[in-house]
């Protein structure tokens, strides 16, 4: 189990009361929480083991848990690809290891990319989700850079309990999400 996260000791301590506040909420339950963060990459077909376990590997060090493979769900000819074959992999972080991402993610990560003005604010799904990429894993301090022989990107999901996107983005920038403006 991961440890408690300074992240999560904010969110009670200071986004709570902040979000109270601010829309009005009757008591704390009703202030919109993380549920679970989603790192994702696709490696395309398997044929390249060494891609693929290369991904393995990253997503095992940025995240501390194993990834779980996914796999094709119908059988396309063009891209040589058949129903079950291994296309990538995904980690779903909740509780303190989520809090503990996203500490690293925003604090650290994130201003390691190169020009970096912040993350869109269009990557809403309307009911409060948040989805944005990272082109490549060598922002993490926890990738060693002499051992990269593949560039992986991967896809990043913030899953929350708000009701709408203006929570949702009033709760990550809280958190410190650094938005475009």
């Amino acid at each position: 189990m991961a440890r408690k996260s300074a992240l999560y000791d904010q969110y009670r301590t200071e986004v709570v009361p902040q979000m109270i506040k601010s829309r009005g909420y009757g008591n704390r339950m009703q202030v919109p929480r993380l549920e679970k963060i989603v790192i994702s990459t696709g490696v395309g077909t398997a044929r390249d083991r060494e891609v693929f376990e290369e991904a393995t590997r990253t997503l095992g060090a940025i995240t501390g848990q194993r990834p779980v493979v996914t796999k094709a769900r119908k059988s396309i000819s063009n891209f040589k690809l058949r129903e079950g074959m291994p296309v990538g992999v995904c980690v779903t972080l909740r509780q303190h290891a989520m809090y503990n991402f996203l500490y690293r993610l925003v604090s650290v990560a994130l201003p390691r990319v190169r020009d970096f003005r912040g993350v869109s604010r269009r990557g809403f799904d309307g009911d409060g989700n948040y989805s944005f990429g990272i082109t490549e894993q060598s922002i993490f301090t926890e990738i060693e850079l002499d051992k990269i022989k593949h560039t992986i990107g991967m896809n990043i999901t913030i899953v929350t309990s708000a009701s709408s996107d203006d929570e949702a983005r009033e709760l990550l920038a809280l958190l410190g999400m650094p938005f475009a403006s």
